[in-house]
Parts: C-alpha cells; sequence; structure tokens
C-alpha cells in the first residue's frame, strides 16, 4: 500500500488581475499545504486568467505570466503543483500547464485540442501542440506532450478540451503506465453540463486505470462566462471527492487519498490495460522529491448538500446568477443594483436575484466578507444594495405597481414611486413639428408605446450614477429572439441577468422560489401578486388590455420554435412539422402565422440582440451574439422559406 494526498482546486481569478491571481494560487496552496497534499492540480491558465481574449496576442501578457510563474515556484516547496499560463515559443503562443515539484520547474505541458465552439475561440490566440512533440525552451525546460516521474509515480495531462474530444489525449497513459492524470480545465457552466463533465472524468479514471484530478474555474471570470468550480478527483471509475460548486469563496479545494499501488493493481487485473509492452511514445521527465509516505487516508471532499445527485435547474439558475453577479460587481466595484421594477415578471426576476446574492453570500461568507466584498460595512442594510423604481403612466395599473411595491417591501429592497406621464407628454406634444401632425393609438401604436418605455431610462439611469451602483435590464430570451423590446428603453443598463433565460421558464421559476427556494434564504412569498399576472408591456391604454402573448403568440410556443429555428437550425418548414406534432392544442393554420413571424421577427432584430447588455452564459444554446449564436445584421428574411410554408 503506497498512499498519497492530492488536491484540485477551484479558483476564483480575473483576467489581467497579476496580484490578485497570485494572492488567490498562494492561498490555495498553503491552503493544500496545511492538509497535507502532497500532489495539486490548480485550473487552467490560473495565472493570467482564461479570459484575456485578444489581448493574448500581446507579447507582454506571455512575459508578465512567465514573471508570474518564478514568482510562484517558492511556494510549493515539499509538493508537486501545476498551474495554467500562456507560454510563447518560436512567434507561437501555446496554452501550458507548469508542473512545479518542489519549487523547481519540471516542464509544460500543452494543451493538444483547442477549444473552438459557442462561447470559445482558443485557436484565434493559441496553437494546438501536437502530439508526441517534445522541445526545451531557453533554459532547458521540456515543454510541450510531457509525463512526469515524480518519486516513482508517473503524472500525465489532459488539458479540459482535451478530455472532451473523442480522440482524448489520456488514451496513452496505459502505454506511458501513468498513475495520475491531471486536468487543469476552465469548463463554463450551463444548465445540465454538470453530469457530462463528471461522466468524464469519472470514464477516465477507469478507462486509464488511473486516480483522475480535475480542476475548473470558479465564479465570473471576466463577465459573460460563469465557472461552477466543479474540481473532482476519481479513481478507478470511482469518485474520491467533489468542491462544493459555485461557491463564493475564492478558492475550494478537492482533496483525496489515492493509493498508488491499488491502480497499477487495477491496470493489471483487466487485461484490456496491458499498456507497456510498446514502448512509451514519450520518455518521462524525471523530477526530484520524495512523496512521504501516508499513514492515514483522507476522508475526501464532500460536495454541497444541495448538489447531492442531479441538481435541480431552479437552484443551478438561482445560484450561478448570484454568483455571476457578485462578482460582476465586486469586479467593477459598483455598489449595488437599481431595477426598474415594474411589477412584472421580468423585472420581479432580476430583484430576487440581487437579493439571491446577497443572501447566498452572506451564508457562505458570513455578513461581514459578503458586505465588505460589495464596499459595504457588515451589517449593511439591504435596501443599499437593491434599488427600486417603479415608473408609472397613464396606462399602468394599480395591480402592477402594487405586486412591485410589495416585493421590494418583502425583500427589503429600497423603493420609490415616480410618475413619468408629464414626460411621455412632453414628448408627443413634439410630434407636430417632427412629422407635421399629431399621434394617435390607431396610426402610432409602436411609437407612443416605445415613448413610455424610453422616458423611463434617464431617471433610473440617474439614480444609478448618483449611488454608484449597476443599472440591470430585464430583458428575457424570448424577448430578445423576436425584438420585444424598446432600444434604449427597457433595455437600458449594464448586465442583463436574465437575458439567457426564457419568459416560460422564468415564470415557473418565480413559482419555484415563491413556494420553495434554496434552502439557505427558503421561500419570497411576496412574489404571489407577481406570479398570479399574465405578463404585459403595459404600455397601451388599460382598456386595451394588452398581454405579451396576444403580441407575440404563447410563450411556450415562442420558445418552441426558438429551439428548433436557431438552437438545432431547422428551416421554418421543418419548424411547423414539429410544432404541429408538439402542440396538437392549437390549430395547424395558427401555428403557421406563429412559425412565419417568428422567423420575420427574429430576422429583423438581430441588430437588437447586438446591442443587448452584456448577459451571462447559462445556456449552449443560447441567442448572444458575443458567445454563442452569430446572425447577420442584414439579410434576406427567410423570404423564400416563409412562402414555402
Amino acid at each position: 500500500m503506497r498512499r498519497i494526498h492530492v488536491a484540485a482546486g477551484a479558483l476564483n481569478q480575473t483576467p489581467l488581475d497579476w496580484d490578485g491571481n497570485r494572492t488567490r494560487i498562494a492561498a490555495a496552496i498553503e491552503a493544500a499545504r496545511a492538509r497535507q497534499v502532497q500532489v495539486l492540480c490548480l485550473p487552467e491558465l490560473a495565472i493570467s486568467g482564461y479570459g484575456c481574449e485578444d489581448a493574448f496576442q500581446g507579447g507582454w501578457v506571455a512575459r508578465r505570466a512567465w514573471q508570474e510563474l518564478e514568482a510562484i515556484l517558492p511556494m510549493t516547496s515539499g509538493m508537486v503543483c501545476t498551474v495554467g499560463l500562456p507560454v510563447r515559443d518560436r512567434g507561437h503562443l501555446y496554452n501550458g500547464a507548469a508542473l512545479i515539484v518542489d519549487g523547481v520547474l519540471a516542464g509544460i505541458a500543452c494543451k493538444q485540442f483547442l477549444a473552438a465552439d459557442g462561447i470559445h475561440y482558443e485557436s484565434r490566440w493559441f496553437r494546438p501542440w501536437p502530439e508526441g512533440r517534445r522541445e526545451e525552451l531557453p533554459g532547458g525546460v521540456p515543454m510541450g506532450d510531457l509525463c512526469f516521474e515524480v518519486d516513482g509515480v508517473r503524472i500525465g495531462f489532459e488539458i479540459c478540451e482535451d478530455a472532451w474530444v473523442a480522440d482524448r489525449a489520456g488514451r496513452v497513459s496505459l502505454e506511458r503506465e501513468l498513475d495520475l492524470i491531471l486536468n487543469p480545465s476552465a469548463s463554463h457552466f450551463a444548465f445540465g453540463k454538470q453530469a457530462v463533465r463528471t461522466r468524464l472524468v469519472l470514464e477516465g479514471s477507469r478507462a486509464f486505470g488511473v486516480a483522475y484530478l480535475y480542476a475548473n474555474l470558479l465564479g465570473n471570470e471576466s463577465g459573460r462566462v460563469i465557472y461552477d468550480g466543479s474540481s473532482m478527483v476519481a479513481a478507478c471509475g470511482s469518485m474520491l471527492s467533489e468542491a462544493p460548486r459555485l461557491s463564493f469563496e475564492d478558492f475550494q479545494l478537492s482533496v483525496a487519498t489515492v493509493d498508488i499501488d491499488q491502480l497499477r493493481d487495477y491496470r493489471a487485473r483487466s487485461p484490456s490495460m496491458a499498456g507497456g509492452e510498446a514502448p512509451a511514445e514519450v520518455e518521462p521527465v524525471l523530477a526530484e522529491l520524495r512523496l512521504a509516505p501516508v499513514d492515514r487516508a483522507h476522508p475526501g471532499t464532500p460536495a454541497a448538500p444541495w448538489d447531492a445527485g442531479e441538481a435541480p435547474k431552479e437552484e443551478e439558475f438561482a445560484r450561478a446568477v448570484a454568483l455571476g453577479l457578485h462578482d460582476y460587481l465586486r469586479k467593477s466595484r459598483a455598489r449595488g443594483c437599481v431595477v426598474s421594477l415594474s411589477g412584472g415578471a421580468d423585472s420581479a426576476a432580476v430583484a430576487c436575484l440581487v437579493w439571491l446574492m446577497h443572501r447566498l453570500a452572506a451564508a457562505e461568507l458570513g455578513d461581514g466578507r459578503a458586505s465588505e466584498r460589495l464596499g459595504l460595512e457588515a451589517g449593511a442594510p439591504f435596501e443599499r444594495v437593491l434599488h427600486c423604481v417603479y415608473q408609472a403612466t397613464a396606462n399602468s395599473g394599480a395591480t402592477t405597481e402594487n405586486a412591485a411595491r410589495e416585493l421590494a417591501a418583502g425583500l427589503g429592497a429600497s423603493f420609490a414611486r415616480i410618475d413619468v406621464q408629464p414626460m411621455v407628454e412632453a414628448y408627443t406634444a413634439l410630434a407636430p413639428a417632427l412629422v407635421g401632425r399629431a399621434l394617435s393609438w390607431e396610426q402610432d401604436d409602436v411609437t407612443l408605446q416605445n415613448i413610455q418605455a424610453r422616458v423611463r431610462a434617464p431617471a433610473v439611469w440617474m439614480l444609478a450614477n448618483a449611488v454608484g451602483a449597476l443599472l440591470l435590464t430585464t430583458s428575457n430570451r424570448s424577448e430578445a429572439a423576436v425584438g420585444y423590446a424598446t432600444m434604449d428603453g427597457d433595455t437600458c443598463g449594464g448586465l442583463a441577468p436574465v437575458a439567457g433565460i426564457d419568459k416560460a421558464y422564468l415564470r415557473r421559476w418565480l413559482r419555484w422560489l415563491q413556494e420553495h427556494g434554496p434552502a439557505e434564504t427558503g421561500p419570497v412569498p411576496a412574489l404571489a401578486a407577481v406570479n398570479a399576472q399574465a405578463p404585459t408591456a403595459e404600455l397601451r391604454p388599460q382598456d386595451a388590455r394588452q398581454t405579451d402573448e396576444d403580441d407575440l403568440m404563447p410563450y411556450d410556443v415562442l420558445d418552441a420554435v426558438e429551439r428548433a429555428a436557431i438552437g438545432d437550425k431547422l428551416a421554418p418548414r421543418d419548424c411547423l412539422t414539429l410544432l404541429v406534432e408538439q402542440f396538437p392544442e392549437h390549430d395547424a393554420g395558427e401555428l403557421r402565422r406563429w412559425v412565419r413571424r417568428f422567423f420575420e421577427l427574429w430576422a429583423r432584430n438581430q441588430w437588437k440582440r447586438e446591442r443587448y447588455a452584456p448577459s451571462f452564459h447559462l445556456d449552449d444554446k443560447n441567442l448572444d451574439p458575443k458567445t454563442w449564436c452569430r446572425f447577420p445584421i442584414l439579410s434576406g428574411g427567410f423570404r423564400s422559406e416563409i412562402e414555402d410554408l
């Protein structure tokens, strides 16, 4: 029996935050040492940050990252540690993982498969490293497709995407007689993705007969992308340890004990693992360090209670956006949030997400640390964090105003009611001078609605500027798909927390929050008045009885055609075929009209999606043109395809 303590660490890093990133790396190393960890895996590009974008193209970034690596080396005395950084060699940039052994740089393993789908553009900045190739950097440091041997223990790498491709890099582990595979990753959050990620880790450990250390980034690193910090240790198909996901801490460690002799026995018992007969393609880099024997096994790090099994989507959504908001606020140095609270579902969801951010952070970090991170003193009331404003016009009703007031009171947010009708009238009075006639609902329906939406923007911007807060826009994914939003009106803001969530799901989530909510916070009964209403823009006169679904189509139909048309890239005719099967309660002619309407509005409104405030990436088939779904601003508008209906 030969046991060693290992750990995979999650880090909440920020691109180009050299001092902060180094400090968090140092803290994780010290915490691992305190728990007697001998081999520590930290995330991909942890030194520079993963989301540096085109800053990677400046040679100074790689040079500064190397300086930071040299500062980190002495922190690792007595242990093995890997940390990611960009490495430039012969004019090309590579995504590298430095293996440090007892304060000495043993070598740099390089990523072989670059992520290039959706939010990933790695091939814009990095070169993939060819399998089997090995080079030396100036000073004789090995670099490339490497494996290492430390005190007889063989260590290899899969760097993030290397494990996701069909021909994954770890397949050579048997030939190289590896005992540990380290996977430094930057794997973004998406609904349900943790189950896939877990299977990759478990299957890698089983198929290769190794202990597998998977280290992921944590939190909102650079603005849009949230990392859930899903760091894991598995061995021979069994999960040994999982760090809590979606944590508000700067880092989390997943610590476990692995038995090297048991790993080798496992491989020896399986005929399919009879590696070692052929010579290894890559000779191991030998590094000097005595791994002291372990007397007692570590019990392993347990996953968060809410994450046992497959986490419900409601929990993932609440916690992912809460963490994303928390990091966005503290990294942008904003002092709280402003929401134009209309009494409807979208603005209510945004306000509740800010409340969840506040409560969940305090539950994990303590009120003092959570408040300090947001530039507030301990015990600061929530009204200092969330400022809500109800902006009434002649078309606003008592139902929405009361719903907004009750929700703000239930959350403990500040609340103000202002009347913007005089500004609406001032703008409409300008029409004769501008267009030569007065405006009317019969002739100028959209114009009159948009005036009301736009006059609401200056006041909330003024409040946000005055208190140094972040103005949150409340547009959702369903509205983005068809452009059902007023540019420079309800789209105003610096961040769009729910722009990646469709309206039908958002309403279901609000009902869940009203009745259940996360364990740390409990439900929000004050949502009852919001959830009782049919969604409405409330921009036409009250006797028009305006609802969103009358303006567009039922939200469940809209979301279904969006998934088929945009997510699965189906033509209008194929979308109609699916909808006829999926919604037998609706007439085929009506479904045809809705499909036509969706495609016309989608093509017409790409310019709006290009101008939306940044949103969080929550779904790997979302509509954000900057992270997933690209579409031309000008196009043929599906004219022939719509005629084919």
